[in-house]
């Protein structure tokens, strides 16, 4: 039996705690150290005394967080013009809450650059991100090296696997060279640039308004913008390389 067609596995209990610290655990430590600080920083405000200073400090490096880091993240790469253009699967969620844009330039043509795309999925290629930290959260996860002609082909519907024990995300949209789309994630876009000699790989998610937002905003969106633009940087890598060779 392939990889693509086994079940999900059963994990235990300390194997899912250990996938939920490693993918959570980071930011929401860091937003329960802010809400602490806020705290401290509202009583001694009500108290009309000085909040302790690193409370302060704490509060301080979350509003420039929000002011500057957060926006940086979300359009990281992407140009004013892609921010503008509509893309396919934007119906998919009319009334985002947020939108993260990303793009990465490859030196490389699209049909160099879309074998890699296709092929993404723990069963398969892999994410071409931080393997080690994909794997510390139990994702035996093995980036590929190199394009394999039978994991070029998706349906709708069918699930991309994370994780050995997880369902997977299903596939959305599947235009063979030019985009694939995963619900709850979004859409990667292929588009030619420098009269075709090189690429604009875009990455574009659209979050729904409400508990999702809050949720992404709360626990996902630092660790998403780490692994996402690492995977951005992995396939340009691998496509430059490849169309590098002789």
């Amino acid at each position: 039996m392939s990889g693509a067609d086994e079940m999900p596995r059963h994990p235990g209990p300390l194997a899912i705690a250990q996938a939920l610290v490693v993918t959570f655990g980071g930011q929401a430590a860091l937003v329960a150290g802010v809400a602490a600080a806020a705290a401290e920083v509202g009583c001694a405000a009500i108290a009309r005394r000085c909040p302790r200073r690193g409370a302060a400090t704490i509060v301080a490096a979350a509003v420039a967080y929000e002011a500057t880091v957060a926006p940086w993240m979300r359009q990281w790469g992407s140009t004013a013009e892609e921010r503008r253009q509509e893309l396919p699967g934007d119906d998919l969620v009319s009334d985002p809450g947020l939108v993260i844009d990303h793009g990465v330039t490859i030196a490389a043509p699209p049909e160099s650059v879309w074998p890699w795309l296709a092929q993404i999925g723990q069963d398969r290629g892999g994410f071409y991100s931080y393997e080690w930290l994909e794997n510390l959260a139990g994702c035996e996860m093995r980036n590929a090296e190199r394009v394999d002609p039978e994991w070029q082909r998706r349906e709708v519907g069918e699930p991309v696997m994370l994780h050995p024990a997880a369902p997977g995300l299903p596939v959305t949209i599947f235009e063979p060279g030019r985009v694939i789309g995963l619900e709850g994630w979004g859409v990667f876009v292929i588009e030619p640039a420098a009269g075709g000699s090189r690429t604009r790989l875009i990455a574009r998610g659209r979050i729904p308004r409400g508990s999702a937002t809050l949720f992404y905003r709360g626990l996902l969106e630092i660790p998403h913008f780490v692994m996402q633009r690492k995977m951005l940087l992995g396939i340009k890598q691998r496509a430059e390389a490849a169309a590098a060779q002789p």
